[in-house]
């Protein structure tokens, strides 16, 4: 296992990549144990982040508990420069592109598309300096709609603004009755993104090879190959493999070596185990990995941040939420979480990865590694762990497991 002190490669990732990275675990092992699943930590966080923002009292506690985040106010700031330093790789991706011509290179630069924004109730009584905040920091900009009058065409408005930031595949993101007449501001982020590999694997040697799906029955899924030099380290139980994309990004396997072996794994997953797959040493790798794609549908992640401690945002027990910050806290007219929809899309295989993800917060009121002569022979041939990381500050832009690649 991957630890602080014995790490062969050390990591540096910041207060939100780790936030990041640590609530997108805590989600992975409450949501859907054993079935496939994608997650994107950096949304889920960045919209809760913005939300934080504006609480106050024991609910600001609760939620920087939860969040992992600093009960003081540099959060804001953090999550700012980590999504200036994920738009300056996408910007060095487009040049590298432009300049492959002259030096050879990559032909296709990577996408990567990060977007917030609050739809707020017209004529309620929000703080300015709470969206002054999040416009600087979180470059959320304000939408007015009006949840009471017409609270299906705010919804048919927010899922219209996620479709085109994910170009067009995060559709339906809040159900059509996920918003009330009492919804009084949703918080969203969207996050969309197409990653070519560094080096594309050859479509003419892909071929059905045997996978273990669910750690049982070996069943044939189409399977990339190719022969290369990856990062890749062996660890207690289990080896991680990472496989780069165009720039300062890759695409993490956590591989049990048993074949059943997944639950083992995942319980000694930690923040610190994927920051330190941003450090892979690389090595030469007979490399297999099966292509897969996922269109889950919207998840509603309440109950499962309640769970985990976040109580007093979702006014539980009544009367405790407190977003003073966000709006005045009046006795008969408070605001508390009554959502949290998130919803995810991914697709890999030669030329690479393509990935969306959206997370809307709404807001109801209340009345109340050497190099080896011959390559190691890495066969993804049974479930695992997944990761899209930000090879710089070591983010889990996206998280997830395969049990089952069809």
């Amino acid at each position: 296992m991957f630890c602080a002190a014995s790490s062969l490669f050390a990591a540096d990732s910041g207060p939100a990549a780790a936030a990041t990275n640590q609530i997108g675990l805590d989600l992975y092992r409450k949501l859907a144990p054993g079935d496939n699943l994608c997650l994107s930590p950096y949304s889920i966080e960045n919209a809760l982040a913005m939300t934080f923002a504006g609480a106050e009292g024991p609910t600001r506690d609760e939620m920087a508990r939860v969040l992992h985040l600093p009960k003081d106010e540099s959060a804001p700031a953090a999550f700012g420069d980590l999504q200036r330093q994920l738009q300056e790789m996408s910007e060095r991706s487009v040049q590298a592109v432009a300049k492959s011509g002259e030096f050879g290179g990559p032909k296709e630069p990577i996408t990567l598309a990060i977007a917030n924004r609050l739809f707020a109730q017209k004529s309620y009584d929000f703080r300015e300096t709470f969206f002054a905040l999040v416009k600087e920091r979180y470059g959320a900009p304000l939408e007015l709609v009006d949840f009471a009058k017409n609270a299906s065409g705010a919804t048919r408005q927010i899922n219209a603004w996620v479709l085109e930031q994910t170009r067009q595949r995060i559709r339906d993101l809040i159900p059509p009755d996920g918003l009330k007449a009492d919804t009084r501001l949703v918080l969203a982020n969207a996050i969309y993104l197409k990653a070519p590999w560094a080096e594309p694997f050859s479509a003419d040697a892909t071929k059905p090879e045997p996978f273990h799906a669910r750690g049982s029955t070996a069943v044939n899924v189409p399977t990339m190959h190719a022969q290369r030099a990856y990062g890749y380290a062996k660890r207690d139980g289990f080896s991680a493999v990472s496989v780069p994309y165009n720039a300062d990004l890759q695409f993490v396997v956590l591989l049990p070596d048993e074949t059943n072996g997944l639950p083992a794994l995942e319980k000694k997953l930690t923040s610190a185990t994927l920051a330190e797959c941003a450090k892979l040493e690389r090595r030469e790798l007979d490399l297999y990995l099966p292509k897969f794609k996922f269109e889950p549908p919207t998840l509603n992640l309440g109950s499962t941040l309640q769970a985990l401690g976040m109580k007093t945002a979702f006014d539980q027990p009544p009367g405790s939420s407190n977003f003073d910050r966000m709006a005045p806290r009046k006795p008969n007219d408070y605001l508390f979480i009554s959502q949290i929809f998130h919803k995810t899309f991914i697709a890999v295989d030669e030329k690479g990865t393509e990935a969306a993800a959206a997370t809307a917060v709404a807001m109801a009121m209340a009345t109340g590694m050497h190099n080896p002569a011959k390559p190691l022979e890495v066969k993804i041939d049974r479930p695992f762990v997944y990761a899209i990381q930000h090879v710089q500050s070591g983010t889990c832009l996206f998280l997830g497991r395969v049990t089952d690649p069809r």
